[in-house]
C-alpha cells in the first residue's frame, strides 16, 4: 500500500474523485489571537480500505483542533442564472462538514480525503516559527507511516477586536424541532447558548432576538413555531408585557460573547401586509391574537405596537444596552412593494424615531426615500449604495446573489467565499447580515429536514445558503468549512484594519487596489485564491515591518 500527504491552504476543496491542483503548501504567518485554518490531503493507492491512527506534534498541540472534512449531498450547486465561477455545477457529494476527529481516520482506495486543522493562537504566543507535524500510522501495521510538517509563524501583534456587526440569522425553533425539545425547557436553553457560543467564535456578534416569532420564510397563512420571548396578557384593550424570558436570552446571549441585538421583524416578510404572530393570554387562556389576518396598519396592531415598544426601549435602557439595538420592519421588500412598506413603517415611525432601523433591501429607493435609516443593501447592488454616499454600510447576500459577487455556496470557489473581508474593509462596511445560521426547515418553513441529507432545503436554495452549520450530537452543532473560511474572511478585515492603524486607510485601502487591481469592488476581484492569500502574507509582513 502507499499512503500520500499533502498540506493544501484551507481554500482548497477535496474532492474524493479528484487530485487536487494547487500549489505545495508548507509554511504560512497568523496574528496572536487568531484561528488559522489549513489542511492536509491524503490518498490510499495499492489498498482497499485502511484505517490510520492521526498524531499531532507541535509547541502548539494544545491549541490544534482537528477535523475530518467530510463530504455532503448536494443536489442543487447552482441556480440556471447562476455564473460559471463555481467548482462545479452537476449534483453530487462535495465537501463541507467538520466532524471532531477521534484520532482515528478511515479512507478508501484511490480517493482524496483531508484533514481539517484549526491552530488558536493565544494573545501570549511569542513570536517565532512553530512546526506542525501530522503523522498517519496504519492502525493495523504501525510500520506503515507517512509524516508532513507544515511550519507557521507567528506574527508578534495582536489581532484586533472584531467591530464589524455580523448577525447569521439564528433560527432557536429549527433547533427545538430538530432536537425535540420543548421551547423554553432547560435543554432548549443549554442548546441555545452552544450554538450561540460557536457562532460567536467564528464572527458573529449581533443574534436575531425573536421578541415574537420572526415572520421569516413562512407560508403565507401558516405559521412557524412559537419561539416568543415576550410575555403579552391582554385584558380588555389593555396590554401587559413580561421580559424575563427576553432578559434571559439576553444574558445567555453576553455570556456567548453576543454583543448586538436585532429584534424579530414587526410585519411580515416580502413587502410588511400582516401582522407578525403574537401569542397572549386572554382571560387566563394563550391564544394568537394576531397573524396573518391582521392588516399591518390596522388600528388595533398598530396600538398594540405602540403600546409595546416603548415598553421594550425602556427594558433595553434597564440593561444599558438601548445603543446596542436594532429594529427591522419587513425583510426585503420590492419596489412594487414600497407603498406597504411605507404605511407599516409609518404606524411605528414616531416610536422608533430615536431607533437604529435596519432591513435588507435591493432597491435604493427606500432608503432615498426616508424609509429605510439604515439599509443593508445587497452585495450585488451594493456598489450602488456606496457611490451615492450612505454613510452607515452594511451588505447582506442570500440564495439570489450569485452572479459575479461573493458568496458561500458549497458549488463555489473557497476564495470567493472569503474574499469578502478584503471588500467590507476596502469599503468601510459597518454591518453583514445573512439569513441562515441554522435553517434546517424546507422552503417556508413547511416541514424540518435532514441537513446531513439535504442541504438545499429541497430543492430550494443552491447549497450552503442555508445553514452553516450541521446538528451534532448532545445539542452541539458541527462546523462547516463555508463557516471556517467565512470566518477566515473576517479576520483579514480585522488583520487590514490592524494594519491601517498603524499607517492609515488611504495607504492601506491603496495596497488594496495596487493587489487587486484599481476596479476592485463587490462585483469585480481576482478570481484567484493564491493571490488572495500572498495579499493576506503581505499584510502580516507589513505589520510586522511596522512594529519593528
Amino acid at each position: 500500500m502507499e499512503l500520500k500527504l499533502q498540506w493544501m491552504h484551507a481554500l482548497q476543496k477535496v474532492f474524493p474523485d479528484e487530485m487536487p491542483d494547487c500549489t505545495p503548501y508548507t509554511c504560512a504567518s497568523a496574528l496572536r489571537g487568531e484561528l488559522f485554518h489549513l489542511q492536509l490531503g491524503f490518498c490510499l493507492s495499492k489498498a482497499s480500505s485502511d484505517r490510520f491512527k492521526v498524531e499531532t506534534t507541535s509547541p502548539l498541540k494544545e491549541q490544534i483542533k482537528v477535523f475530518d472534512v467530510r463530504c455532503v449531498p448536494v443536489m442543487m450547486p447552482v441556480y440556471p442564472w447562476s455564473d460559471d465561477y463555481q467548482l462545479r455545477t452537476t449534483p453530487g457529494l462535495y465537501p463541507d462538514l467538520l466532524m471532531p476527529s477521534n484520532g482515528i481516520v478511515s479512507t478508501a482506495t484511490d480517493q482524496w480525503r483531508s484533514l481539517w486543522f484549526e491552530v488558536e493562537i493565544p494573545e501570549s504566543c511569542p513570536a517565532g516559527e512553530y512546526p506542525i507535524q501530522v503523522t498517519l500510522t496504519h492502525y493495523d501495521h504501525p510500520e506503515c507511516n507517512c509524516s508532513a510538517t507544515f511550519s507557521l509563524k507567528v506574527i508578534p501583534a495582536v489581532l484586533p477586536k472584531q467591530t464589524l456587526k455580523h448577525t447569521e440569522w439564528f433560527h432557536s425553533d429549527c433547533l427545538a424541532e430538530y432536537y425535540r425539545f420543548e421551547v423554553f425547557s432547560d435543554a432548549y436553553w443549554e442548546t441555545v447558548e452552544n450554538y450561540m457560543k460557536q457562532a460567536v467564535r467564528y464572527g458573529v456578534n449581533m443574534i436575531l432576538t425573536p421578541i415574537f416569532t420572526p415572520p421569516l420564510d413562512t407560508e403565507v397563512g401558516k405559521e412557524r413555531p412559537t419561539v416568543q420571548l415576550v410575555d403579552v396578557e391582554k385584558t380588555g384593550n389593555t396590554y401587559r408585557f413580561g421580559f424575563e424570558r427576553l432578559e434571559k436570552f439576553i444574558r445567555i446571549a453576553q455570556n456567548a460573547g453576543i454583543e448586538y441585538f436585532e429584534f424579530a421583524h414587526l410585519f411580515t416578510q416580502w413587502g410588511a401586509e400582516h401582522a407578525v404572530k403574537v401569542i397572549a393570554t386572554v382571560d387566563g387562556v394563550k391564544r394568537r391574537i394576531f397573524g396573518w389576518e391582521t392588516d399591518a396598519t390596522g388600528a388595533e396592531y398598530s396600538t398594540f405596537l405602540n403600546t409595546f415598544l416603548p415598553q421594550l426601549k425602556a427594558f433595553m435602557r434597564s440593561l444599558g444596552l438601548a445603543d446596542r439595538c436594532f429594529f427591522h420592519i419587513s425583510d426585503e421588500p420590492s419596489e412594487a412593494q414600497e407603498a406597504s412598506y411605507r404605511a407599516a413603517r409609518g404606524t411605528v415611525s414616531e416610536v422608533l424615531s430615536d431607533c437604529a432601523v435596519i432591513d435588507a433591501l435591493s432597491h435604493y429607493q427606500f432608503y432615498e426615500n426616508g424609509l429605510v435609516q439604515i439599509p443593508i443593501a445587497a452585495n450585488s447592488v451594493v456598489d450602488e449604495f456606496i457611490e451615492k454616499g450612505v454613510e452607515r454600510r452594511w451588505t447582506y447576500y442570500c440564495c439570489a446573489n450569485v452572479d459575479r459577487v461573493s458568496n458561500r455556496m458549497i458549488a463555489m470557489p473557497s476564495e470567493r467565499n472569503r474574499i469578502l473581508g478584503m471588500q467590507l474593509f476596502r469599503f468601510q462596511m459597518e454591518g453583514f447580515l445573512h439569513w441562515g445560521f441554522n435553517f434546517w426547515f424546507n422552503r417556508l418553513s413547511q416541514k424540518l429536514i435532514n441537513p446531513f441529507v439535504c442541504t438545499d432545503a429541497e430543492d430550494a436554495f443552491p447549497s450552503g445558503d442555508a445553514f452553516l452549520v450541521y446538528p451534532g450530537p448532545d445539542g452541539q452543532p458541527l462546523a462547516s468549512i463555508h463557516q471556517m473560511v467565512f470566518a477566515d474572511g473576517l479576520q483579514d478585515l480585522r488583520a487590514l484594519q490592524l494594519l491601517s492603524s498603524l499607517s492609515d486607510f488611504e495607504e492601506t485601502a491603496a495596497f488594496i487596489d495596487e493587489s487587486f487591481g484599481k476596479d476592485f469592488n463587490f462585483s469585480n476581484y481576482p478570481h484567484d485564491a493564491q493571490l488572495l492569500l500572498n495579499v493576506r502574507e503581505a499584510v502580516n509582513r507589513k505589520i510586522e515591518t511596522l512594529l519593528a
